[in-house]
C-alpha cells in the first residue's frame, strides 16, 4: 500500500497460552534478563491506548522483555499472577514480581521500567 509506513518487528513477546508463558519465563530466568508484562484486554481502551506506549519501551529497552497477556484468552496466567484490572504492567526479576502498576499512567510505568535495571 503506498504511502504506509513499513512497520518495524514487534520487540513485544505475545502469550498465547500457559506453555508460552513458562517459555518466556524461563528464558528471561535463564538469561538473567528482567521482563515487563503488560496485561491488556481487547475491550479495554486504555488498554489499547497502551499498547503503542508499551512497543515504545521496548524498543528503547532492548535488555529487558517484554510480554503482552490479553486476560481474557490467558486466564490461568492472569489469575496465577492475581491481575484484577486492565491494564496491568508487573515488573519480574528472576521470574518473581518485583513490582506492580495499575492503570495507564505513562510517565511511572516509564519511570520503573528505567530503573528496573538498577
Amino acid at each position: 500500500m503506498a504511502g504506509e509506513q513499513q512497520l518495524t518487528q514487534s520487540r513485544v513477546g505475545i502469550v498465547d497460552s500457559e506453555v508460552t508463558w513458562d517459555k518466556f519465563i524461563s528464558q528471561a530466568k535463564n538469561q538473567g534478563c528482567p521482563i515487563v508484562v503488560h496485561f491488556a484486554a481487547s475491550w479495554c481502551l486504555p488498554s489499547l491506548a497502551m499498547k503503542p506506549f508499551f512497543e515504545e519501551l521496548a524498543l528503547n529497552h532492548k535488555d529487558i522483555m517484554f510480554l503482552l497477556v490479553d486476560v481474557d484468552e490467558i486466564k490461568g496466567v492472569a489469575s496465577k499472577m492475581e491481575i484484577k484490572a486492565m491494564p496491568t504492567f508487573l515488573l519480574m526479576k528472576d521470574g518473581v514480581m518485583v513490582d506492580k502498576i495499575v492503570g495507564a499512567n505513562f510517565d511511572e510505568i516509564k519511570k520503573r521500567v528505567g530503573g528496573l535495571m538498577n
